[in-house]
């Protein structure tokens, strides 16, 4: 950790944590209502409820775990990092906590969870699909190595690269990393 950028306790600068969670929440939202509500549909994504499909309800599990991983990433951002997931209003600080612990992107690794719950319960195996998620997990993967990263290293320096150095990019580990105070 530098100087230039001490953890704090949620309730030290940037105003209070309350107004920084609940924009963050909004945003959030917003970003979910997206991504679970308009994009299944835009998509044509249908529910069979008749024969096997009824056991296509059990990825709901997986699904509402991932979101709620996910939110409880944007809370983060609001609480801890006093910011929000949209890159024009980004964490003022390091978020470190919760999930983070264990992966440096668990909203993304979240919203795949739950994307994929999604994808086996509304059964859509149209090849053009695949090869459109296919696409855009790589984007995303383009995204958080060639913008995210390099924005993260240049605003938190040595925090972040000791982050870097502790906890994976994509894979979850089973043990938190624990950051020195």
């Amino acid at each position: 950790m530098t100087d230039a950028h001490p953890m704090q306790t949620p309730t030290a600068s940037h105003g209070h944590p309350w107004l920084s969670a609940v924009v963050s929440l909004a945003v959030g939202a917003a970003f979910l209502g997206l991504w679970f509500w308009l994009l299944p549909r835009w998509l044509g994504f249908t529910v069979e409820m008749a024969g096997a499909a009824r056991w296509r309800w059990l990825a709901a599990v997986p699904s509402v775990l991932g979101f709620a991983v996910a939110l409880r990433c944007v809370w983060d951002f609001g609480w801890t990092g006093r910011g929000t997931p949209a890159p024009i209003a980004p964490p003022q600080r390091l978020v470190v906590v919760g999930f983070y612990r264990y992966v440096r992107n668990p909203m993304y690794v979240g919203f795949a969870a739950g994307w994929i719950g999604l994808w086996v319960i509304f059964g859509h195996p149209d090849p053009r699909l695949i090869v459109a998620v296919a696409a855009v997990a790589l984007g995303i993967h383009l995204f958080v190595v060639f913008y995210e990263e390099p924005t993260l290293r240049s605003k938190f320096g040595a925090e972040y690269d000791q982050y870097r150095q502790n906890v994976r990019r994509w894979w979850p580990s089973l043990r938190g990393w624990n950051q020195p105070r």
